[in-house]
């Protein structure tokens, strides 16, 4: 059974400015010369580039349809596991960064969009749960119709004279 992902354009719109706001989180980080404690700007370094390139992917899928050629993954809980982990990896990055930078203009900047980044996958994170709200209870409804649908077809087997009783 092929399962059709819809994906809009809103939707669309969201991976591009998520994307987009990782982009230059990365490039305001990649900026930086120096740095005396490293770790909190190299796992913002790593937060940011790895959204940029899992998003980018996707986008890339979503945007030529290339997600309906690979039926056997659940794209809307493979967007829902991106955004949900996006935003919760943007939220750390960006507060280690803002408790350990030195004020340059570089990290603040890298700060806000930091959190710009993961305002814009939370969002995405609560359209990406509705979808699959949605999805899910279709899924239900369509499996529970089937159930009543052999549930009736085996009692009219009753009552047609054709089909003999064996334990008659």
């Amino acid at each position: 059974m092929i399962k059709h992902v819809f994906i809009s354009n809103k939707h669309l719109d969201g991976f591009q400015k998520g994307g987009v706001l990782a982009l230059v989180a990365f490039i305001c980080i990649e900026t930086i010369m120096e740095c005396s404690p490293c770790e909190g700007l190299y796992f913002f370094e790593f937060v940011s580039c790895s959204a940029l390139v899992v998003t980018g992917v996707l986008l890339l899928m979503f945007s030529l349809n290339l997600h309906t050629r690979i039926p056997q993954i659940n794209w809307n809980l493979t967007d829902l596991v991106n955004t949900g982990l996006s935003t919760f990896f943007f939220f750390i990055a960006s507060v280690v960064l803002a408790a350990l930078n030195h004020k340059t203009g570089a990290e603040i900047a890298a700060v806000i969009f930091g959190f710009l980044a993961m305002a814009v996958y939370a969002v995405n994170t609560y359209l990406a749960i509705k979808k699959w709200r949605m999805n899910s209870r279709q899924q239900n409804s369509r499996q529970t119709s089937d159930y009543i649908r052999a549930r009736t077809e085996s009692r009219e087997v009753d009552h047609r004279p054709e089909i003999q009783r064996l334990d008659a």
